[in-house]
């Protein structure tokens, strides 16, 4: 049988990686496959570089159109990243009867649609395992093998960078801006860190997620998203105190009402499997009605394990090729024509509790000034902690649990309570989700 030649557009960390993978374990991919897969081209920046023995047959170019108009390549991996030029050359790819398998997870949540639509009329498949938490296969799990569940919602840890920022803060006790410089140096985080520590990442593999596990189209500016950059030492040392750990995640919640998409820190109970995910792993607890909940852990980047996913996609487009579009598995679990464009809900009809840090004046009435501001909107207090003045100073943090509220009557409540002349500066507030099963 033909081998089935593979043309790579980037082939930085994970393509490498990716190539590495599928050469190394040549023989065994066949037998999974029923085929030869063979990397044969790879676009890159500069053909001026220095490859692993192991990849020296691959054949380097710096024109990545010559590769996505190669008749002899049968599967297109892009792993260049961004949304152009990739986007123009998947779409041409595709015209060209080509298969997709991308690791983009910007450019599947925000052009999905347009992808997916035009490889339905060509007839090919595109797939995206790697877009979503690196080496976790999360998207064939709730795409397979809960395929027979309602899914109510999910949360996930799934940036590496924030995950290893706030477990720094936690366990030495080191402040933000020294912990993102470490990660930055480590490699962790980009030179420009902004898509990962404001939750722009984040958010884009959430969109996906949520398209899959509910069935309504990506629609990622529907995603309300917040970052970990104001997040303090504190709070995650008050946190713990609590018997919360601070983590940021990405939430998506079928209410029955519509869909919540959100993207923050949140506290979550330290005895919960998923807080206590550390360092730079992801993790995606599940929670479907017949299974319950399900929890995925693992690697959510590096150059081998994204490869894995990258690979276990390049065997699921080779093993169904030669099936028609309407026996393949729907790309975003749902058949196309009955996808659901469900009501996401804005940010001011969610419903969570609230972790909430006030720096009062250490005098007597001031708590009965918080606890009216907070009873007006009809928000119970669950915890309370005073904690001793700072140094050469009459204020004291004041740490609130409150219990579960809409998220607008806490907004109209934090507006009353930095009016009041008893509190200095901006309430901190964090959301938290107990994450529970039942």
């Amino acid at each position: 049988m033909k081998p089935v030649n593979i043309g790579f557009l980037g082939f930085g960390t994970v393509g490498q990686g990716t190539a590495t993978v599928l050469t190394r374990n040549a023989a065994e991919i066949s037998r999974r496959a029923g085929q030869d897969i063979i990397v044969k081209s790879a676009s890159v920046r500069s053909t001026n570089r220095t490859l692993d023995p192991l990849l020296a047959d691959i054949q380097l170019t710096d024109d990545s159109e010559s590769i996505v108009n190669d008749p002899d390549v049968d599967v297109i991996v892009e792993v260049m990243g961004g949304d152009e030029p990739a986007r123009s050359l998947i779409l041409t790819a595709i015209a060209n009867g080509k298969h997709i398998v991308t690791a983009n997870k910007a450019l599947i949540a925000c052009h999905g649609g347009e992808i997916f639509e035009a490889a339905r009329e060509h007839g090919v498949s595109v797939a995206f395992e790697a877009a979503v938490a690196g080496g976790i296969p999360v998207i064939k799990s709730i795409r397979e093998g809960l395929a027979g569940n309602k899914i109510q919602w999910l949360a996930g840890i799934i940036n590496g960078t924030c995950n290893y920022i706030l477990t720094e803060m936690l366990e030495k006790d080191r402040e933000f801006e020294d912990v993102l410089n470490e990660a930055m140096e480590l490699g962790y985080a980009e030179a420009d860190p902004t898509f990962d520590i404001e939750g722009i990442d984040a958010a884009h593999k959430l969109t996906i997620l949520a398209s899959i596990a509910f069935g309504v189209p990506l629609q990622f500016d529907a995603v309300y998203i917040e970052g970990i950059s104001s997040i303090t030492r504190e709070d995650t040392a008050y946190a713990q105190e609590l018997g919360y750990r601070i983590k940021h995640l990405g939430l998506a919640v079928d209410t029955g009402n519509g869909i919540e998409l959100r993207v923050h820190p949140t506290l979550i109970p330290e005895r919960r499997l998923i807080a206590n995910v550390n360092g730079v792993m992801n993790a995606v607890l599940v929670h479907a009605d017949a299974v319950g909940p399900t929890l995925y852990y693992g690697a959510g980047a590096g150059a081998e394990p994204t490869g894995s996913s990258v690979v276990a996609d390049i065997m699921d487009v080779v093993r169904v090729a030669s099936a028609s579009v309407a026996n393949r598995v729907p790309t975003l679990a749902f058949q196309h024509d009955a996808l659901i464009d469900t009501h996401p809900m804005k940010s001011e009809e969610f419903q969570t509790a609230f972790y909430l840090r006030i720096l009062v004046e250490d005098k007597p009435g001031v708590m009965a000034e918080i606890t009216k501001a907070l009873g007006d909107e009809s928000i119970s207090i669950e915890a309370i902690i005073q904690k001793e003045q700072l140094d050469g100073s009459s204020k004291v943090p004041i740490i609130l649990l409150t219990k579960k509220i809409v998220e607008g009557a806490m907004n109209r409540a934090i507006e009353k309570l930095e009016s009041l002349d008893s509190i200095e500066g901006k309430v901190t507030r964090i959301r938290m989700e107990t994450l529970d099963a039942s």
